[in-house]
């Protein structure tokens, strides 16, 4: 029996529904209410397990009724509201049947010596949360992302970082003036200069703590920021393409140089 308290909504055309929506399908909407959503079990168990706890719950009728205490306790405030509308909420392709609902995090300032990961312009909201993901597993805990970077706390972005937003430092809308706070290296990654990267990997020239750029999926890194780098360095590709996904190369960069530092942290037998 459920004993925690919950509001039941039964109208599509309920305000706070009307909220949600654009929450869950307008990329930058959580801008404008100071707000964002997820849905689906595991991102929302991600959130806790990382101790962020969210504003309000929302579960659909089905799922309600067999809810653990681990779910029905999560919020302040729990809502239930009927299947179909829960699914015409979501956007997920296997409609979900909870979702939270967070406050946005306070501004947060720039942290000037930690690994860093800055992104230039980078578009797709696939690539950004896949960067983020890969970012977090390196120990890269800062994302700095340049104005014109896809919206970090969107709908999209949040489902492609599979909860890497909740171990990370994230600031947004960076001027390329505040990059030159840092006080880590800059590596740029290049697909006709500097060093290879296996070379410079096994020849422990790669920095740690450091702020990788990645930049957009066309034009790459901004001249601004190219002119910033105290190292350069290109992936060798054999195989003979012309360039490399961003957010694939993001994970051999970052891999990379996590890898190389650990290797020189080992005792030596």
């Amino acid at each position: 029996m459920i004993s925690a308290p919950f509001q039941l909504i039964s109208s599509r055309d309920n305000a706070f529904l009307k909220d949600l929506r654009r929450l869950s399908q307008d990329s930058t909407a959580y801008r404008k209410q100071g707000r964002f959503w997820v849905e689906g079990e595991h991102l929302c168990g991600a959130a806790l397990a990382r101790g962020v706890k969210p504003v309000i719950a929302i579960f659909s009728e089905s799922f309600w009724a067999a809810a653990s205490s681990a779910w029905t306790q999560a919020a302040g405030k729990n809502i239930v509201i009927a299947d179909t509308l829960f699914a015409d909420i979501g956007v997920l392709e296997s409609p979900a049947s909870i979702g939270f609902v967070f406050e946005m995090p306070t501004l947060r300032l720039m942290q000037p010596n930690v690994s860093s990961v800055i992104l230039d312009r980078v578009q797709d909201a696939g690539n950004v949360g896949s960067i983020l993901r890969s970012a977090s597993a390196f120990g890269f805990t800062q994302i700095i992302a340049l104005k014109g970077t896809a919206a970090l706390w969107s709908p999209k972005v949040l489902r492609a970082g599979m909860g890497a937003h909740w171990g990370l430092h994230l600031i947004e809308a960076v001027e390329h003036a505040q990059v030159s706070s840092l006080t880590v290296p800059i590596i740029v990654t290049s697909s006709h200069r500097g060093e290879d990267l296996h070379q410079a990997q096994h020849g422990k020239s790669l920095p740690m703590p450091c702020a990788w750029v990645l930049g957009h999926e066309g034009q790459g890194v901004g001249a601004e920021l190219e002119a910033m780098a105290s190292l350069h360095v290109r992936i060798a590709q054999p195989g003979g393409e012309e360039s490399l996904n961003v957010a694939a190369a993001a994970a051999i960069c970052l891999h990379a140089c996590a890898t190389g530092h650990l290797s020189t942290q080992r005792p030596q037998l």
